[in-house]
């Protein structure tokens, strides 16, 4: 995420995450669907969420002491490490403890899953983070290079200083359980988070409590000594003002990866650490288009409907080893297909999508140091992104800074006439958490219909059966856009581009639906 997270978990029990598993509650997995397609259609399998470990209750093996209370280890469990990770277990999310006290409620179908902002039962829980498993141990792993993700979501309650963020990052499968055996709770009980942030909030790091150095941050958080890093790519962060989808490149080549100090890019160390947290974004309105997007009809895409979000990730030769050279964004609202704007902003007029280039660019004319490009650059998020990555859903509020770096002028105390600086129509004064938990506790986002699959393959239906056809007479060459992509010749990448793009002008302009 562009800032750290900080959770507001103020539950009686549920309050943070440990390596041993418990057995207070039954471990219950909600269920949600994905679609794999290629030019043939898509196929639909049935998969499930687990809840991030943090935001799970821990208490004594065996018993029902908290091992962690407020923004405190308890230091009868936990006066090291090693001690706290073999003494505190980690407990399941039942069924009914997933919409009683997370909020968090998921179609049978799987086809939708809303997360809830704050929930209150025995205590008050703001936010969530889950993951897509793949089976009970381990988590659904994506090959993003030469494919798209696309799914449907509805922002329509979210209002400035919120964000419903669907990404990517490069935990480990199995959560780093078969490398590290102190961790017996793996994936199934959502261990192992990694992002750009390298955050310091995570109670357990490596299968060890992340005790030494602990400093309460908040009424239920804190930060330890280390910090989980990784490669993370935000396919989605919004709220009904703004989005933006941005990459975030790591010097960490094998994923998951525990820092320490300066390693971990805290303060005035920002640009020394493992990872660029700003990113390289694409966000429309700081870009110059500020009618693209937005809570009503006038917007080129309407926030206060559902609407369907189409991320796709170019490789230079069109295979799945190329280097990534592009990252192209899509929607589809009412039956129409909407691609990005080019940007207005004097110097970046000739982009619509995250490339090299654009990044290079942009951080020069918004007077930001491009650590995208000294921490991989475009190469070193699709090697990342080749090697599979962990697909994440939340909800939350910002401790940090109110969400302005998303919707708002940021920094504040920077002109507005500086390019870069607003990001979005909110007021600089929004965003503040305890105001929004007192005044949208209602507030939710809705993650629905996610596939994954070949270019163009998961908004629209695959190429009629039989021999390529010739051109039709309305127009569009193959008769159908799938048709039409599969004549374009696949190399050069430019070429590729500029067919697709033809393609997409020539047949579905104005007419495209949803498959």
């Amino acid at each position: 995420m562009a800032a750290i997270i900080f959770i507001a978990l103020l539950l009686v029990n549920v309050q943070v995450s440990a390596q041993q598993v418990g057995t207070q509650k039954t471990e219950t997995h909600l269920p949600v669907s994905l679609s794999t397609c290629d030019k043939g259609g898509c196929s639909k399998e049935a998969k499930s969420i687990t809840l991030d470990a943090n935001w799970r209750w821990v208490h004594n093996v065996g018993g029902y002491t908290n091992c962690y209370t407020g923004s405190e280890w308890d230091k009868n469990f936990c006066p090291d490490p090693k001690t706290c990770s073999e003494s505190c277990a980690l407990d399941g999310v039942d069924e009914q403890t997933w919409t009683n006290t997370y909020g968090i409620k998921s179609e049978q179908s799987g086809d939708s899953l809303e997360l809830g902002f704050v929930t209150q039962s025995q205590g008050k829980n703001v936010g969530s983070r889950v993951y897509m498993l793949d089976s009970e141990n381990s988590y659904q792993m994506f090959k993003l290079k030469n494919r798209e993700f696309t799914f449907d979501v509805d922002v329509s309650k979210l209002e400035c200083g919120l964000n419903g963020a669907l990404y990517f990052v490069e935990m480990k499968q199995d959560a780093g359980q078969s490398e590290f055996s102190a961790n017996k709770a793996g994936a199934k009980y959502g261990t192992g988070y990694c992002d750009a942030q390298c955050p310091r909030d995570v109670k357990f790091i490596n299968g060890e409590a992340n005790v030494e150095d602990w400093t309460p941050s908040g009424a239920s958080t804190g930060t330890g000594k280390y910090g989980a890093c990784c490669t993370e790519m935000d396919i989605w962060e919004s709220n009904k003002q703004a989005t933006a989808y941005t990459g975030h490149t790591c010097n960490a080549p094998n994923g998951h990866t525990r820092c320490e100090g300066k390693d971990c890019g805290d303060g005035s160390q920002r640009e020394d650490g493992l990872c660029d947290k700003d990113g390289c974004d694409f966000n429309s309105f700081r870009v110059g288009d500020t009618t693209f997007f937005g809570p009503s009809s006038k917007y080129a895409i309407d926030s206060s409907k559902p609407f369907s979000v189409v991320t796709q990730f170019i490789t230079a030769d069109g295979s799945d080893e190329g280097d990534l050279v592009d990252i192209r964004r899509k929607y589809v609202q009412n039956g129409k297909v909407i691609s990005l704007r080019n940007a207005t902003t004097p110097g970046l007029q000739k982009f619509d999508s995250l490339s090299d280039k654009f990044c290079s660019a942009q951080k020069t004319i918004f007077g930001d140091p491009n650590r995208f490009q000294t921490q991989g650059d475009m190469k070193g998020l699709g090697d990342a992104l080749g090697r599979g990555m962990v697909l994440v859903m939340s909800i939350w509020d910002d401790h940090a800074a109110n969400m302005l770096w998303l919707d708002s002028a940021y920094p504040t105390t920077a002109p507005t006439s500086k390019p870069g600086v607003l990001r979005g129509a909110c007021a600089t004064t929004s965003g503040d958490p305890d105001t929004l938990e007192r005044e949208y506790p209602g507030a939710s986002v809705k993650y629905m219909n996610i596939k994954f699959g070949e270019i163009d393959t998961t908004y629209g239906p695959g190429p009629s059966p039989g021999p390529s056809p010739g051109p039709s007479p309305s127009g569009c060459p193959g008769g159908t856009l799938a048709a039409c992509i599969g004549l374009c010749p696949s190399d050069p990448a430019v070429a590729y581009k500029a067919c697709v793009d033809e393609c997409v002008t020539r047949c579905e302009t104005g007419k495209h639906t949803v498959a």
